[in-house]
């Protein structure tokens, strides 16, 4: 597909929440009209920053900010806000227009076709489950039929054929597109370059190529800023040797330490500043509370089959080391299912009593969003130690700023991460986790599946990352669509 002319363009733009935590220093990038592009960045770098920047619900502290005129711009954000929830499917897409659109039933069935969901007008939002949430996402960006359509990691909770299915529309979409996700393979699929937003450095480096190409040219691109910088560490400290013999002598030779010693000072100045977000999580362990009777007893589940909830009957009992994988597509009931595990309401899958459980939730709503990190870890722990706590948060990159921060106020990928510090702290016996790859950076993901394989206690896990499923042994099955 021919790029035409450019639609956006960031010149030297600078922004920060507050002058301590700058997110974009210079920012300096273009993109043409028809290209696919991908933000990639650490998790809470400021991807999301930049889609708000383009819509303009943020502005700038500093450069500029060029749309082509006449330009429309549509958002497929990451979670559906939660005072949308009660909103029909019909209000949702009437929200998406300025002014009211008299076939609007003509344009919600065409989005909704393209995006593969059945869903009636009056039914509500809170009603979907989060793979078909993420389709009406995609959908009410799609009704507007934007010149520049932004996806805010729009495979989240999709099944396999949801993901090939936005795949196949996204190759095919002839206007711009750019995309936030942490899925590598489904990017590879469409890139045409990469947005590299550096979380030390606040600087946006563009990349031209597919994505895999792209991340090559990066990690090759770390090894010469490396080399180059171990070539310089080893001249300076040479020079500095002289220089502190060269100060003990009188005359000239005190004066020649001088210069050397202004010279020592500016190639400290110009070594390369290597791009350290590239930098994954350190291994972990998640320790867990022994318990020696069965975890889980799970004798009969509740599925969503043709808009309808059936039980069904089934046999699966959880204990240590066991780890079971649930699957179905999108809307039979998987997160349903977990919750009301966790939350004692499924009649046929009882949890012990005395079972400390660890639940990850894939929409983060069992965060306490109002307290800090702070809070939301020492409460996981008998002693609070602060100490403790600091090393924990900077393990899952959550340094001391991050701290005193609001969990609401974090990304959606640090708040995943935020999920995995608390385990460590709380040891659980049992991790119940609803579609934990969600929003985590794919570097962090082989870290993670090797935290969870290497765990010693229960874990019911429903994903729809293959990859990552992949790399956990996982003992048992329960598919609730051949139920």
């Amino acid at each position: 597909m021919d790029h035409g002319d450019v639609i956006l363009r960031f010149q030297d733009v600078h922004f920060h929440y507050d002058h301590h935590k700058p997110v974009l220093d210079g920012a300096n990038f273009s993109v043409r009209e028809n290209a696919k592009l991908t933000i990639m960045g650490q998790n809470g770098a400021g991807k999301s920053t930049i889609f708000k920047l383009i819509t303009g619900v943020l502005t700038p502290q500093g450069g500029e900010i060029h749309i082509k005129r006449g330009t429309t711009i549509g958002i497929a954000q990451q979670v559906i806000p939660h005072d949308h929830l009660q909103k029909t499917v019909r209000e949702f897409f009437e929200g998406a227009f300025a002014e009211k659109k008299y076939d609007i039933e003509r344009h919600i069935a065409k989005v909704l076709d393209v995006v593969h969901l059945d869903a009636p007008l009056v039914k509500n939002l809170s009603a979907f489950s989060g793979g078909q949430k993420a389709r009406l996402l995609l959908a009410f960006a799609l009704i507007q039929e934007p010149d520049i359509l932004l996806l805010d990691e729009p495979t989240n909770n999709l099944d396999r054929a949801g993901i090939e299915h936005l795949t196949d529309f996204l190759a095919l979409y002839e206007k711009t597109c750019i995309v936030i996700s942490h899925d590598a393979a489904f990017l590879n699929s469409f890139t045409h370059g990469v947005l590299h937003l550096d979380t030390f450095t606040h600087f946006v480096t563009q990349y031209v190529g597919d994505y895999f190409d792209v991340v090559e040219q990066i990690e090759a691109q770390i090894e010469r800023e490396q080399r180059q910088n171990a070539r310089m560490e080893k001249d300076i400290l040479s020079q500095k040797e002289k220089i502190n013999f060269f100060s003990h002598k009188g005359g000239k030779m005190r004066k020649l330490a001088s210069k050397m010693r202004d010279a020592v000072e500016e190639a400290e100045e110009n070594k390369v500043q290597v791009r350290r977000d590239d930098a994954t999580l350190p291994p972990f362990s998640i320790d867990s509370e022994p318990f020696k009777k069965p975890l889980v007893h799970i004798r009969s589940v509740t599925v969503m089959k043709q808009s309808k909830q059936t039980k069904k009957k089934v046999e699966v009992t959880v204990h240590n080391r066991h780890r079971l994988l649930i699957t179905g597509p999108n809307g039979i009931g998987k997160s349903s299912l977990l919750e009301a595990m966790a939350n004692g309401a499924e009649k046929g899958a009882v949890i012990a009593e005395g079972v400390r459980v660890g639940y990850y939730r894939q929409d983060f709503s069992g965060l306490p969003m109002e307290k800090t990190v702070y809070e939301i870890l020492e409460q996981e722990m008998e002693k609070p130690n602060k100490q403790h706590v600091y090393a924990t948060a900077a393990r899952f990159l959550l340094p001391g700023d991050k701290l005193q921060a609001k969990a609401g106020s974090l990304s959606e990928g640090l708040k995943g991460l935020l999920c995995f510090a608390r385990f460590t702290l709380q040891q659980p016996s049992l991790l119940i986790l609803d579609e934990p790859t969600n929003h985590i950076n794919f570097r962090h993901l082989p870290v993670i599946a090797k935290a969870l394989n290497e765990y010693e206690g229960g874990m019911i896990l429903v994903s729809h990352d293959h990859e990552f499923v992949s790399q956990i042994e996982m003992n048992e099955e329960l598919d609730l669509g051949a139920l």
